[in-house]
């Protein structure tokens, strides 16, 4: 069996007390805990040792809202929203090989690892609400990939928004391909059920379906469509087990998602700002967890209500929205956005303390996974999802305060050492199961040859107002 000793290190536990242990040690067997002490933890010299000197040790992050295709599709359009959009549309439906995925996956797994994200939900698309749901061997192949870099992933896949039929180009065989509704739902159907957490509990699929607005709600041809996705999306989940997620909640659509039976405790919806009365309603019916994600371009539209909503017993996590159009994958980048974000609002310094954010990127959102027995805090017979950040660094000198210091001042350029499922995937920022500059070199790559192949490279011109003016 595989043994780990991490020894005298900063020990954030994210345990029911919250407890902080300096100079601690922690036994890894296998993939679980075995032992947490102040003390020295004796071992044979079959044991593969750590030194955490200077170092906090903590739960791996956890990022509960990200997408697909993104970290390629990057800052294309300079700024403008709906150009950048629109590239997505394009790239995704018509204008993506399968190396694009390999690509995008590649490179998203590596930027979270080097963050210390080690689990994450991603939704297989976006732009707005679209998800390439032609085919199976796209999800398949972003899948693959990411199980190679060790991070531990949901992959979210579903149909898509109507009116049907959709159009689709698969590169690989340059066919036209136009899908039906059940087309998509029976291509769901095929990624979940052969990859569920339950068969592979690293990289599996899970669910998502589009949201919807009161104005939607009047035409009964629309509400039976809506129906029948909702139907068979939720028969899924049943079946399988899986978490359901959502992108883009606001202005009456959660509660649009309640009456079609899409909230639950096993509900994870993102952004979720200007909510209504009865969205409200249904969230304290319902108990879902709202994934707040406060740096993202929804989050300056309008407002999610993360603090009043905590305060009412909700769960509230965390998601980059990353990697696009101006965010990545920097867990203490967006740890330090909400704290401001909230803040500035209230003209309140007190609101979201540094604590209750560490929580929102470890323990809270494990619960939100369905997880917290697992993952999320360093307790024993938990699994070693742990992270080593370097503090011997000028921003994070002196090394008190540690949570108050990671908060504030950390970045993902301190994570030094990961572990997912007891496995050393990267040691002083150098990982370990994948070779770094063939993933760049494979994703730049990729990048030119999408942006060549769907006639982009006016999206990269810098625009008017540029430069010398404050809007563009």
């Amino acid at each position: 069996m595989n043994k780990i000793l991490i020894k005298n290190g900063t020990i954030i536990t994210m345990n029911s007390n919250r407890e902080i242990i300096e100079k601690g040690n922690i036994l890894i067997e296998g993939n679980k805990i075995s032992k947490i002490s102040k003390d020295q933890i004796p071992v044979n010299d079959n044991v593969n040792i750590i030194d955490a000197k200077n170092k906090v040790v903590m739960p791996g992050l956890i990022d509960s809202h990200g997408h697909a295709g993104h970290s390629i599709i990057k800052t294309l359009g300079t700024g403008n929203s709906e150009d950048w959009i629109n590239a997505c549309l394009q790239t995704y439906a018509k204008g993506s090989t399968l190396n694009f995925w390999k690509a995008d996956a590649a490179l998203s797994s590596l930027e979270k690892l080097k963050s210390g994200v080690t689990s994450s939900l991603i939704l297989f698309g976006g732009g707005t609400d679209l998800i390439r749901a032609d085919d199976t061997i796209y999800a398949e192949s972003y899948a693959n990939e990411y199980k190679k870099t060790g991070v531990r992933t949901h992959i979210a896949v579903g149909p898509n928004r109507p009116p049907y039929p959709q159009e689709f180009f698969n590169k690989e065989t340059n066919q036209t391909i136009h899908t039906s509704v059940d087309h998509q739902i029976d291509i769901t159907k095929e990624l979940v059920s052969k990859r569920n957490r339950k068969i592979d509990d690293k990289v599996s699929f899970c669910l998502s379906a589009p949201k919807f607005f009161p104005n939607e709600m009047d035409d009964k041809t629309n509400i039976k469509n809506i129906e029948y996705i909702y139907d068979s999306v939720m028969d899924l989940r049943s079946k399988y087990g899986v978490i359901f997620t959502q992108d883009g909640h606001k202005e009456g659509s959660v509660a649009i998602t309640d009456r079609f039976g899409g909230l639950d405790e096993w509900s994870l919806l993102s952004h979720s700002i200007d909510l209504t009365k009865e969205d409200l309603d249904s969230i304290y019916d319902k108990n879902p967890t709202i994934v707040h994600n406060p740096s993202s371009n929804y989050s300056i539209m309008g407002r999610c209500p993360a603090p009043e909503l905590i305060e009412k017993g909700v769960r509230v996590v965390i998601g980059s929205d990353g990697a696009a159009p101006d965010r990545g994958f920097d867990m203490f980048r967006h740890m330090s956005q909400c704290m401001h974000y909230h803040r500035t609002f209230f003209k309140d310094t007190s609101i979201m303390p540094p604590g209750k954010v560490l929580e929102m990127v470890t323990i809270d959102s494990a619960k939100g996974f369905g997880l917290e027995d697992s993952i999320g805090s360093i307790e024993t017979n938990k699994i070693a999802d742990i992270i080593l950040i370097d503090m011997f660094k000028p921003h994070l000198i002196p090394m008190n305060m540690p949570v108050s210091r990671l908060t504030y001042y950390a970045n993902a350029a301190d994570v030094d050492t990961v572990l997912v499922d007891g496995e050393i995937v990267m040691q002083n920022r150098i990982p370990t199961k994948i070779n770094e500059n063939e993933i760049l070199e494979f994703a730049e790559n990729e990048s030119n040859i999408m942006i060549k192949e769907n006639n982009f490279e006016k999206l990269m011109d810098i625009p008017d107002n540029f430069w010398r003016k404050s809007k563009l």
